[in-house]
C-alpha cells in the first residue's frame, strides 16, 4: 500500500511541475494578443479647438483648406479625408458665427443684421450632372416657357407645378447665365424664409452655397462674397 503511495505522489509531480510554465504561457498569449489589439484598434483623429487655423480637409480627392469655427458638426472638426463638410459664415462678412453662439455687438452706423442671415456651405462628394449641363438637359423639362424680370437685373424662370421642382424657380444673370444661377423657392414670405441655392463643382466635390433669398436684390455682392470663400477654401497654387 505505501508502494502504491508513493508512485502515485510520483506520477503527479510531473503534472505539477507543467503547470507553471503552461500557465505562463497563456498569459504571455493574453498579453501578447491585447497589445496586437491595442496596436490595430481603429482611433479617429482628436477634434480641434475652433480657433485653430484653416485645416486641410480632403473631400472627393479636392483638397480645401477649411476654417474650424465655420464648422457646423463638431466630429468633423478634424483634418484629413472626409465624405463631407458642413459650413457656416456669416453675411455680409463672411466670418464664421461667434462661438458663443451670440452675434457681436452691431455698429451703430449700420443696419442691424439678421441673426438669419448666414451662407450655409456644404463640401461633399459629386452625385449629381454638372449645374450647367443641368441647366441645358434636365431643367428645361420642367420649366415654364419663359421667364419674368426678378430683381435687380436677373430673370426668373419658375418651374411648373406638376414637377418635382414646383414652388422653385431659377434665378440668373441674362448677361451671364453661366456666371450667377441658383434655384430658389419661389416666395419668401410666412414663418419660414425663403432660401436659394448656389452650387460650383471643383474636381469631383461639389460646393452648394444656401443663402436668404431677400438677398438676391444685391446678388453681385453676394456672388462676390461666394467667390471669396471659395477661393480662401484653396491652398495657394490649388
Amino acid at each position: 500500500m505505501a508502494l502504491s503511495i508513493r508512485a502515485g505522489r510520483n506520477r503527479s509531480r510531473p503534472a505539477a511541475r507543467l503547470l507553471l510554465p503552461l500557465g505562463l504561457l497563456c498569459v504571455a498569449v493574453i498579453a501578447a494578443a491585447c497589445f496586437v489589439g491595442y496596436v490595430l484598434w481603429p482611433r479617429w483623429p482628436a477634434e480641434v479647438a475652433e480657433d485653430t487655423p484653416s485645416l486641410p480637409i480632403t473631400v472627393a480627392g479636392t483638397t480645401f483648406n477649411v476654417p474650424p469655427a465655420a464648422i457646423r458638426v463638431a466630429i468633423q472638426r478634424k483634418s484629413g479625408v472626409q465624405d463631407r463638410i458642413d459650413l457656416s459664415f456669416m453675411w455680409p462678412s463672411l466670418a464664421p458665427p461667434p462661438a458663443n453662439g451670440k452675434p457681436a455687438k452691431p455698429d451703430p452706423d449700420s443696419p442691424p443684421a439678421k441673426v438669419t442671415d448666414r451662407m450655409f456651405v456644404t463640401l461633399a462628394a459629386a452625385d449629381t450632372l454638372p449645374l450647367l449641363e443641368r441647366l441645358r438637359t434636365i431643367y428645361p423639362r420642367y420649366t415654364m416657357p419663359a421667364p419674368i424680370a426678378g430683381p435687380a437685373g436677373l430673370m426668373l424662370l419658375g418651374f411648373r407645378d406638376d414637377t418635382p421642382y414646383r414652388n422653385e424657380e431659377l434665378a440668373y444673370d441674362p448677361a451671364a447665365s453661366e456666371m450667377f444661377v441658383v434655384r430658389c423657392a419661389k416666395s419668401d414670405s410666412g414663418p419660414v424664409r425663403g432660401s436659394c441655392l448656389y452650387e460650383r463643382r471643383i474636381g469631383n466635390a461639389d460646393i452648394t452655397v444656401r443663402f436668404p433669398r431677400d438677398l438676391l436684390p444685391e446678388w453681385r455682392e453676394v456672388a462676390s462674397g461666394i467667390d471669396r470663400l471659395i477661393a480662401g477654401f484653396r491652398p495657394t497654387g490649388g
